[in-house]
């Protein structure tokens, strides 16, 4: 019995040392799998970094309260609001936390906190500007001595807020711009404050914590399907109504839009010459446009092709083009059970919120129309790194488009020619090309902030690369 007992130590010991090396080996090997991406399943997520603390408050005296109603859609807001931080920070006024649209055609009742983050809005910015939810009870709503409601001037530069508007403060105790849109120059302003803009759209301007969840499980989804295109087909009611492009439509269909840009008055044009605008590449790509476009560009049958943007006019039948050319066509509909979304219907910024998501986190983003959408997803992944975009030349396309359905050139030639156009319309580092006197015309400051990337210093000519704080 007393010699048994070294020999059952020493078998313990080495079976102890068995079971060592064998999870030891386990572990090795499944670290292999996960580095090599090979594992059945993913890597456990790594918690997630913690927030780092505010900035200290900037300290300054107060010139008096700006007050923003913004006009237009999602992404047109987006744009007026980081404007009116950089005009607040310029003229040392406190901010009250913007209203959005709520009388335009999509008829959107969210307000600023059903989509931002209002409270890391306000606190990413303390350090530039003094942002307040509302405005204290000694300022009655409608005293018209000391609120002045005005627009200020569009594509303004730094001179006209200086000597126009701050001047106003020593009368007012409160400025209400009603209208926002595009009333800061895209270029002519200093630095200093087109980071400011930078800062508030990349940074301050974070969705809600249910609108991200939602908009990255969409992503997750279909990342989990393989690389993807994100295909903004602006090819709503809203679109083609205003714009007046009819090509592709029925008589009734054209007509039924007609009466839709008559019944808004504050929209001034209402003759439209379809066929003109849409030859200079003024109108959308139709769905069966887009097909050919994409089909031309090289991409394959079984590419995965995601649609950002709202109900399509026509809906599924309209799809079918391009639903036959790319039958992995997918929308947020179908990608989503009914009732996560449910709470986003009716909120038509909220599902463009959703879209916009999707779109800058795509392997390639394609617009069928520049609009606000496309620039401000274009000026984002060009901050994320120069992510693909391909800004389609829509007056060469229709043209091309054209000779091919007429069968003046066959599909090779329209291929070769459509890829030809575009060699040079994939999104890289560039400057901003600036227009004296036509704002309208020149490159857009939120598609091409190049303040505030990586080849800053290639366009103001100074050495130093200037980043987004």
């Amino acid at each position: 019995m007393a010699r048994s007992r070294p020999r059952f130590w020493l078998v313990a010991g080495c079976a102890a040392l068995l079971l060592w090396a064998s999870v030891a080996q386990l572990v090795a090997v499944s670290r292999l799998l996960v580095l090599f991406g090979l594992a059945g399943g993913a890597p456990a997520p790594s918690p997630p970094p913690s927030s780092p603390p505010p900035p200290p408050p900037r300290i300054y005296k107060s010139n008096g309260y700006l007050k923003i109603s913004c006009n237009g859609g999602l992404n047109q807001m987006r744009s007026e609001i980081c404007d009116m931080v950089a005009v607040a920070r310029l003229l040392n006024l406190t901010m009250v936390v913007p209203e959005l649209d709520k009388r335009s055609f999509w008829a959107d009742q969210s307000n600023f906190g059903d989509i931002f983050d209002v409270r890391h809005f306000i606190t990413t910015l303390r350090d530039e500007v003094r942002i307040v939810k509302r405005l204290p009870k000694r300022f009655g709503p409608t005293d018209s001595s000391i609120t002045l409601d005005m627009s200020p001037v569009s594509w303004s530069d730094e001179k006209y807020y200086l000597h126009q508007i701050l001047p106003l403060f020593s009368k007012y105790k409160v400025i209400h711009f009603n209208k926002t849109d595009a009333r800061l120059a895209n270029n002519g302003i200093s630095t200093e404050l087109q980071l400011v803009r930078c800062r508030v759209n990349f940074r301050a301007l974070k969705f809600t914590p249910q609108i991200e969840a939602l908009g990255n499980k969409l992503v997750w989804k279909l990342r989990d399907k393989g690389s993807f295109v994100a295909l903004h087909l602006r090819y709503e009611m809203d679109m083609l109504a205003f714009s007046g492009c009819n090509h592709g439509l029925n008589p009734e269909e054209a007509e039924e839009l007609k009466r839709m840009r008559y019944a808004y008055p504050w929209w001034r044009e209402k003759e439209i010459d379809s066929k003109a605008k849409r030859s200079e590449g003024l109108c959308p790509l139709t769905p069966e446009e887009a097909s050919l476009v994409l089909k031309a560009l090289g991409f394959e049958k079984d590419t995965l092709v995601y649609i950002a943007a709202g109900e399509i006019y026509g809906g599924e039948k309209r799809l079918e083009p391009l639903r036959a050319a790319f039958p992995k066509l997918v929308r947020k509909e179908m990608l989503l059970d009914s009732e996560p979304l449910r709470q986003f219907q009716n909120h038509s910024s909220q599902m463009a919120a959703l879209d916009f998501i999707v779109s800058t986190a795509s392997d390639v983003f394609l617009p069928t129309y520049d609009g606000n959408m496309a620039k401000l997803v274009e000026g984002h992944r060009r901050f994320l790194g120069f992510r693909k975009s391909v800004l389609p030349d829509r007056r060469k396309l229709v043209e091309l488009i054209d000779l091919y359905t007429n069968k003046t050139i066959s599909w090779e030639n329209f291929t070769s020619s459509v890829q030809e156009v575009h060699r040079g319309r994939v999104v890289q580092p560039s400057c901003r090309r600036k227009l004296e006197n036509k704002p309208k015309e020149e490159d857009y400051f939120y598609s091409n902030p190049h303040e505030c990337l990586a080849n800053s210093s290639l366009c103001s000519g100074t050495k130093n690369t200037v980043t987004v704080r």
